[in-house]
């Protein structure tokens, strides 16, 4: 490792070279820059043209460039690595190119701090960086949501360098992304300042500062409509409004967290301006979620959840004759069980270790929920042992590109299609049972007809065009 102590580092650059000579850096190089107003920054140089000229831009990041107009100077960064230099004792000062001129203008960096002395730049500081491998780079910090440390972003679609491939760094100049970071830091001291001690308006809050005290008299009103209403069913609507101060006044409002950094954004009511006027918006706000959550409705078929378990049951076995009541214990778990006062029905999933509600309306759709629980279980208890997959060219599907088209034969003798689409970043698939009502078709052609009633064309990408000429597939589906 390095030996060398990066506190009492120096690096000297002396290779500038000048824009308006039109002296520009190899395609794709990556530069120290130094900037018309003085500012030092660095970027990856992408030219407009290939006629050689100065017009182009560095890049930093996404959305995130310097154009060669502001630039006065460039200073390779690639061409440098500094192994040997730090790998020898007592080394405080380096210079990167030679200086063939006495005087010529040099820049100097100093302070570099380490990641190894708990040290971290702020939020978006573009910094200039010595990698753990010698070499020079620079690069945005980004410190990583939910844990220590964070990385260099240098590139478009996020490209960074670790922190742990960095061995020292020091800040370059503000930019205006750094200022903008420093303005909201700014802004939330300032706002944290007010809320010290938020004032509250007596006709607003005349109920006082706890939200509960408006969601039960907004429930005395719904009770008039729908007798079993309860506040944990009007609390299903979700995001639950809360009262919280915003620039030192207690407002009404629901809150999100900043993707950024998971600090909150508080996102005030403003559709009146006295408490009964927010305890009728919370009676329409949650009307729904109570008027859906009636109990006789939902346990129409009474407490006992064996007996929804067995009429989801019934009803897949008539299609997945193999289908056991044994299988599902492997994947999930039913019961009705008392939330916060209220009667729900819960699930919980293989390795989960709590129950969570099943957020349903009626006794009939949660007996759906469970019969696609048991289908799929089914499905995945039932092995393959022959597969079709017909010929296509490109397909595509709503943005999406068709991969793969694949028919299955299983272990019980019945049928699944297996359906992939994807772009260059992201891509899914899906699974479908073939019902045996589509081999009671006496004709291939009207198999299709039932079958793509299951895997439509405008969704999945074939259709008859393409599978009914396949004899192939006629024959691998007992035609």
């Amino acid at each position: 490792m390095f030996i060398v102590d990066h506190k009492e580092l120096t690096l000297s650059f002396n290779d500038f070279h000048e824009v308006s000579d039109k002296d520009m850096p190899r395609y794709d190089e990556f530069c120290l820059l130094e900037l018309k107003n003085g500012d030092y920054t660095a970027g990856r140089w992408q030219p407009s043209d290939d006629g050689g000229g100065a017009a182009g831009m560095f890049i930093r990041g996404t959305a995130d460039t310097v154009d060669s107009e502001e630039v006065a100077r460039w200073h390779s960064l690639d061409r440098s690595d500094l192994t040997e230099c730090l790998e020898t004792e007592g080394i405080n000062w380096i210079n990167i190119g030679r200086r063939e001129e006495e005087g010529e203008r040099n820049v100097q960096f100093e302070g570099f701090c380490s990641f190894a002395d708990k040290k971290r730049p702020k939020e978006e500081q573009y910094c200039l960086l010595i990698m753990k491998d010698g070499t020079l780079a620079a690069g945005r910090w980004n410190k990583w949501r939910h844990e220590a440390g964070g990385d260099f972003i240098y590139a478009p679609a996020l490209a960074s360098y670790s922190c742990d491939k960095v061995w020292a760094w020091t800040p370059l100049s503000t930019d205006e992304v750094f200022a903008a970071e420093l303005e909201r830091e700014e802004e939330k001291k300032r706002e944290r300042q007010l809320n010290k001690n938020p004032s509250a308006d007596p006709e607003l809050f005349s109920c006082g500062t706890d939200i509960d005290a408006y969601y039960e008299r907004a429930l005395e009103k719904l009770r008039g409509e729908f007798s079993w209403a309860t506040l944990n069913m009007m609390k299903k609507c979700t995001p639950v409004w809360q009262i919280a101060p915003l620039h030192g006044k207690y407002v009404f409002c629901q809150i999100e967290k900043n993707y950024h950094d998971d600090s909150d954004i508080v996102i005030p009511w403003e559709e009146g301006t006295t408490a009964e006027e927010f305890i009728d918006f919370l009676c329409s706000y949650t009307r729904d979620a109570v008027k859906n959550s009636d109990p006789k409705e939902r346990f129409k078929l009474g407490t006992d959840i064996n007996v929804y378990l067995d009429r989801a049951f019934d009803n897949v076995k008539r299609d997945y004759h193999w289908l056991d009541k044994r299988m599902i214990s492997n994947r999930c778990q039913y019961d009705i069980q008392r939330v916060n006062g209220d009667l729900e029905f819960v699930s919980r999933y293989r390795n989960e270790s709590k129950f969570s509600v099943v957020d349903v309306n009626s006794a009939e759709r949660f007996i759906e929920c469970v019969e696609y629980d048991y289908q799929s279980a089914a499905i995945e208890a039932n092995k393959t042992v022959a597969s079709y997959a017909p010929a296509f060219g490109h397909i595509s599907l709503h943005g999406w590109n068709l991969e793969s088209y694949v028919f299955y034969r299983m272990q019980s003798g019945d049928y699944k299609v297996s359906v992939t689409a994807g772009d260059r970043v992201t891509g899914g698939s899906r699974e479908f049972f073939i019902t045996p009502h589509c081999f009671e078709a006496k004709t291939y052609e009207e198999f299709l007809d039932r079958y793509l009633e299951i895997v439509p064309e405008h969704s999945f990408g074939l259709g008859k065009k393409e599978l009914l000429p396949d004899k192939e597939l006629k024959k691998f589906l007992g035609y």
